[in-house]
């Protein structure tokens, strides 16, 4: 048989500007404009020059790829206009899935983005004066009304103790609230504000490290304030902080364990401790809760996460907590406190580079809307925090009920999901879950299949099974996790 020398294959080949030209991709050159086709004309070439180059084609395959070259280039096309950024089904059970983007938002909060984000809008316009506004406006009220209860809590002690250390006015104790870009950002612009070139003193067994390798004094070090630790990693008591004020010191800083836990041997002061000795000292009380809920997770049986109005309402000075995590809606960094101390925080020039922007507050204010009318359901994430396990089997079911198994063995067990984003780490909620098993083929390999369907779909891996929790998984999802697990069972 003759062989083709390479050379001559190569010269088989086409010029970019030639396929370009060519009829049949006349369309994909008027919809997606010539360069971008061209781009992909050329890879799909230097794809073909390098396997070449590498001996894995002869005259007879090369013949094969040119006769589908059109094909081709219309797939590099899908695959170079694809957005990277896609919608995932989360079948992991992890409510507040880091990776997975966190909190989901509500219909309202998509709605509401939509109408403000496509057109011009009152951002920080004031309508009635014509006049610049400020674009805290949008949620002061709405934040107004949810920490009412810690308002009146605080008006009340204000009336009944006038002996109360400064600040002691109503004007400086009301709540106000204001919104940067994420927590870690709300924590760096309350302690520059407040500590910069001073002590904050701070438990050492609150040292936290958050994700992405972000630690707490790695923060408080870019912020200008100066770490004074006290206690030990196990036992820290209110003497410790009374034993470490001194004229140097600028706040008193609590920091929630929001993705750990200490059992054994531990001792902490109790958050009424620390309000009274830092007014008894005169200095802010400031609590880093991380996740931050406006809702009574009590009610669906999770206790130990502390809630913004039970901060407020103990006394602590400020609060900072994000947008989506417990309170369900999205990427932000939420301070709440004394108004004298967050006027303040607004007057910062690091304000405005970590300020959110219109879509953040369009998100936000259809969120707090959600809660002032106490429509908690309404909120993606605290809707699957309530689901019973019940409503969940019933579900699986279902969704069992419709699946001819073939090659595919689904069992249902019972479960556990978690709340994730940090936050209740010990906390689970019980669920119903669907385990996959298939003869000849890894968990792994199966979840790798269900992570490549179109929309992938993210299972979690236990003792060599694959487990789907509907918790995560949005009804309207349902039929897609049964296309994939039929494609699965019927695969050879």
């Amino acid at each position: 048989m003759k062989t083709v020398a390479q050379s001559d294959l190569f010269r088989k080949l086409p010029s970019a500007d030639e396929v370009v030209r060519s009829p049949a991709l006349a369309l994909s050159v008027a919809t997606e404009g010539h360069a971008v086709v061209t781009d992909a004309v050329r890879a799909v070439l230097a794809g073909l020059r390098h396997e070449i180059a590498m001996g894995r084609l002869g005259e007879a395959e090369v013949d094969l790829a040119l006769a589908g070259f059109d094909a081709a280039v219309e797939r590099q096309l899908r695959q170079s206009l694809a957005y990277s950024l896609r919608p995932v089904i989360n079948a992991t059970g992890v409510i507040l899935h880091t990776n997975l983007g966190r909190a989901p938002l509500l219909d309202a909060a998509i709605d509401q983005i939509r109408r403000t984000a496509a057109t011009y809008s009152n951002l920080e316009f004031d309508l009635e004066s014509g006049q610049r506004g400020k674009r805290d406006i949008h949620l002061d009220h709405l934040f107004q009304r949810l920490l009412a209860e810690s308002m009146a809590r605080e008006s009340k002690a204000d009336a009944k103790d006038e002996t109360k250390s400064d600040p002691s006015t109503a004007e400086s104790s009301a709540i106000t609230t204001i919104v940067v870009n994420n927590n870690a950002a709300a924590v760096l612009l309350a302690l520059n504000t407040l500590a910069e070139g001073s002590e904050v003193i701070v438990s050492r067994g609150e040292l936290v490290e958050i994700g992405g390798s972000f630690r707490i004094p790695d923060v408080m070090g870019k912020s200008g304030a100066i770490l004074r630790e006290v206690g030990t990693t196990n036992r820290t008591r209110i003497a410790d902080y009374e034993r470490a004020i001194n004229d140097r010191t600028g706040l008193l800083l609590r920091v929630h364990r929001s993705n750990f836990e200490i059992s054994g041997f531990t001792e902490r002061p109790l958050l009424a401790e620390l309000t009274g000795l830092a007014r008894t000292r005169g200095l802010p009380l400031m609590e880093d809760l991380g996740s931050g809920a406006l809702f009574d997770l009590r009610s669906i049986g999770i206790a130990g996460e502390p809630g913004i109005l039970d901060s407020l309402r103990t006394g602590v000075d400020l609060v900072t907590y994000s947008g989506d995590k417990l309170l369900g809606g999205p990427q932000a960094g939420l301070i709440s406190g004394r108004r004298d101390l967050v006027a303040r925080m607004r007057g910062n020039c690091l304000f405005r580079a970590l300020r959110a922007d219109k879509l953040i507050y369009a998100a936000l204010e259809a969120t707090l809307l959600a809660y002032v009318k106490r429509d908690h359901d309404a909120i993606p994430a605290l809707r699957m925090m309530r689901l019973s396990k019940e409503d969940i089997g019933r579900r699986a079911e279902a969704l069992v009920a419709k699946l001819i198994s073939g090659g595919l063995e689904v069992e249902l067990i019972d479960g556990e999901s978690v709340i994730g984003g940090g936050a209740a780490p010990s906390s689970v909620l019980p669920t119903r879950l669907l385990a996959l098993f298939r003869k000849n083929m890894s968990a792994d390999e199966i979840a790798t299949r269900l992570r490549a369907y179109d929309p992938p779909i993210v299972a979690r891996v236990e003792e060599d099974r694959v487990l789907l929790d509907l918790r995560t998984v949005f009804e309207s999802q349902d039929e897609a996790v049964l296309k994939a697990l039929k494609a699965l069972a019927e695969m050879n």
